[in-house]
């Protein structure tokens, strides 16, 4: 994930879509900054925010409630002209994939991979639970 290191402030041209605290927009890599121009230009996104609310879930790794902040929240007018709210989750595919143990792969390197994916199938699910009742 060559793109940790691409951490600034974004400041939005279109500021009164921004549903949160303008003046501390944080974006974490190339990513999310790319969707952050995305979600600041596009006339079809009506509102938008980053990490600015969370979603406690139980972590597998230590069994203890934590605080989930998803990366975003966008509210879109759709093609349709239907409204719709969205939970958006910026990830490198990897992350998103129960990893595979494979014979090149260090043994440190496939336990971090598995807890990271197990704490973001934890997140992911306390987010349909919470939403799904919304």
């Amino acid at each position: 994930m060559g793109d940790k290191f691409h951490k600034g402030r974004f400041n939005p041209q279109n500021p009164e879509k921004y549903k949160g605290d303008v003046r501390n927009i944080i974006y974490r890599s190339s990513w999310e900054l790319k969707f952050m121009k995305y979600c600041d230009r596009k006339i079809d996104v009506l509102e938008w925010g980053s990490e600015e609310f969370f979603i406690p879930y139980v972590s597998p790794i230590d069994g203890k409630v934590h605080k989930y902040f998803p990366d975003f929240f966008v509210k879109l007018k759709e093609r349709s002209g239907q409204i719709k709210k969205y939970v958006i989750e910026v990830k490198p595919k990897s992350q998103t994939k129960k990893p595979i143990r494979t014979p090149r792969k260090r043994n440190k390197t496939f336990i971090t991979e598995a807890l990271t994916y197990e704490k973001n199938v934890a997140k992911w699910k306390a987010a349909q639970e919470q939403l799904f009742l919304e």
